[in-house]
Parts: C-alpha cells; sequence; structure tokens
C-alpha cells in the first residue's frame, strides 16, 4: 500500500511539475487587457511552456518586510545625501546620468537557472563601481563567482539572498566577468542563455534547471588576470528605506530589488506593472532599479530584468512605485564601492 501511495505520489508530482503555464496562452492575456488600465500584456513565452520553466526563472528570497530583528540593516541617511540638496527629480534615469557607464542598460540572460539574485546584485555592484570612478572601471562583475562560491547566500540556480550577496562583497569582494562565452574578466557566466529560435520557441524550453557548477577559485576567461588581485569590496551592505531608495541611487547608481511575481507579470510588454486582482503567486524575483518616473500620473520605478532582451520592453520593465507593489519599496538593497 506504501509502494502504490508512494507511486501515485510520484506521478501526481510530475504532472505538477510539467504542468503548462495556463497563463501564457492567448485567453489569459486577453483577459489581462481587458482589466490592466495602467500596463499592457503580450507573448514573452510561446503558451506552450511549461509552468516549471517559469518558475526555474524564480529564486530570489529577498522580498522583505521592515522588523525589528532586520530593522537595522534599512539604511535611510547618508551624509553624501546632502550633496542633492533635497532635489530629487521627478524622473531619473541612471542610464542618462552616467553615460559612459556601459553596463548600466545591459540586458542580462540569466538562462535556466534561478540566477536572478547574483545576476541583479553583481550589475548594481559593477554599476557603482563605474560610477564611483568616473567609468574608469567599464565592465561586469562575475554572477558565476557569486552564484557558486557563495554558499550561505542560498543555493545557487535554487534561488538566494541578495543582502547576503552584498555582504559577500565586503568580506569577500568579486571577480570581474562578463555573459556567456564572452572571455571577458576573470570567471565570465557559464551558463548558456536562452535565446528563441526563429519559431518563437524558447530554446531551454523542457530543460532541466541547469545543476550547480563547482566553485571554481581561478581566472578562465581572460587569464592574464590574478584572480586574488581582481576581487572588488564594497565598504557595506544594507536594504534601503523607500524615503531613501532615490537618494541612494542619484548617489551611488543602481540598486537590487526583489518583488513578488504573479502569474501575469511573465506577459508584459509595456506601461506600469500592476498586479491584476486575480492573479497568482509564483515566487520572488530579483532586479536592478535604474530609475524612476511617471506615466499618465502613476509613479513608476524603472527596472532592468534578466529574461534577456527579448522580453518585456527589450528586457526592461515598469512597476508602480510609492505603494509597494509585490513587496517591492521594501525589498531593495545595496553596498557602497570601494574604490581605493
Amino acid at each position: 500500500m506504501a509502494r502504490v501511495f508512494i507511486l501515485l505520489s510520484v506521478i501526481l508530482f510530475s504532472v505538477y511539475m510539467t504542468e503548462q503555464a495556463h497563463f501564457l496562452e492567448k485567453d489569459y492575456i486577453d483577459s489581462i487587457n481587458e482589466v490592466a488600465k495602467t500596463w499592457k500584456a503580450g507573448v514573452n513565452f510561446h503558451p506552450s511552456t511549461p509552468k516549471e520553466d517559469i518558475l526555474k526563472l524564480l529564486g530570489s528570497k529577498g522580498v522583505q518586510i521592515p522588523t525589528k530583528a532586520n530593522y537595522k540593516m534599512y539604511k535611510s541617511e547618508d551624509s553624501n545625501y546632502e550633496n542633492l540638496f533635497g532635489r530629487i527629480p521627478r524622473k531619473f534615469d541612471a542610464r542618462k546620468k552616467w553615460r559612459k557607464c556601459q553596463t548600466i542598460g545591459a540586458v542580462r540572460d540569466q538562462g535556466n537557472c534561478g540566477s536572478c539574485w547574483p545576476l541583479a546584485t553583481s550589475s548594481a555592484f559593477a554599476d557603482r563601481l563605474c560610477v564611483a570612478t568616473d567609468a574608469d572601471f567599464n565592465q561586469l562583475l562575475s554572477p558565476e563567482e557569486l552564484t557558486f562560491c557563495c554558499h550561505k547566500c542560498g543555493n545557487g540556480c535554487n534561488g538566494g539572498y541578495p543582502i547576503k550577496a552584498w555582504e559577500r562583497f565586503k568580506k569577500h569582494g568579486l571577480v570581474t566577468g562578463g555573459d556567456y562565452k564572452s572571455g571577458e574578466g576573470c570567471e565570465p557566466y557559464r551558463v548558456p542563455p536562452c535565446p528563441y529560435d526563429d519559431a518563437g520557441n524558447n530554446t531551454c524550453a523542457g530543460k532541466p534547471r541547469e545543476k550547480n557548477h563547482r566553485c571554481t577559485r581561478m581566472c578562465y576567461g581572460d587569464q592574464d588576470l590574478d584572480f586574488d588581485n581582481d576581487h572588488r569590496y564594497t565598504r557595506d551592505s544594507y536594504y534601503l528605506t523607500y524615503g531613501s531608495i532615490q537618494k541612494d541611487v542619484m548617489t551611488y547608481g543602481p540598486i537590487e530589488a526583489s518583488f513578488d511575481v504573479y502569474d501575469d507579470f511573465p506577459n508584459y510588454k509595456s506601461g506600469v506593472y500592476i498586479r491584476s486582482e486575480n492573479a497568482s503567486y509564483l515566487g520572488g524575483h530579483a532586479v536592478k532599479l535604474i530609475g524612476w518616473g511617471e506615466e499618465y500620473g502613476v509613479p513608476y520605478w524603472l527596472m532592468v530584468n534578466s529574461w534577456n532582451a527579448d522580453w518585456g520592453d527589450n528586457g526592461l520593465f515598469k512597476i508602480q512605485r510609492g505603494t509597494n507593489e509585490c513587496g517591492i519599496d521594501n525589498s531593495t538593497t545595496a553596498g557602497v564601492p570601494v574604490t581605493n
């Protein structure tokens, strides 16, 4: 009897894990557009994509609520904020503010791995180094080292905590590393991307999640670099209170932001995302926050996703600001780079 129960459980689990993502179908997308007033939905993934494939893309455990236990980690003041003279513009885009920093607008592809958390944090850290050095440093940092060497951060492709990534940058640093097969930096990203083929199918569809890589402590990209000397560091790590997010971005550069993903979000195409009333929760996700503004009177955060440039608005999206939409206003993290 026990064997029968186990067998049935395995079968039911297999069915669940291969369940088609109904929320990617045209009828569901049409239903979103009938009720959504601030954004438009469209096809980003093939309608036959299994739900499991979407869940693989979610890996942030960083959606937070300020509590007595973690409140000391929230930063609200900084002496350098005073240089802003209290002026927060209605619209801000870090790509335009720091035009020489090429990494700010770079849209990454995390591949078949729940590595949004290292991509978002390492990308924001690289941008901040570029800002701090007036573009003397102008390259990507390695999500590979962070994903597979920071065991205290989480479980690699199975998700992790963005704040722990910043804590690692402070204590252990991070080497340089470009995109898959780029050969750029010390440790380029080794997870293959998931581009779309000519038929519009995601090339990673139906494939198992990337297995966690062995932590490599050597430069296999640019082998002229010294692994130990290539590490860059931050002086601190922190969450940001809602009132300090804009000040921190204007002072130091982009930050990481985590939020709860619901099943309407994968279909985002344009406008300011606000969760549909009947959307179902899927998991946590980490992205890079590079600015803000207002669209038809709706305030938003400007975000860079890591699902490649074919997704959404050329890889970017906007989400409502000031209402803690999907937990995002409470769940931003950062650190200040060390430059000497």
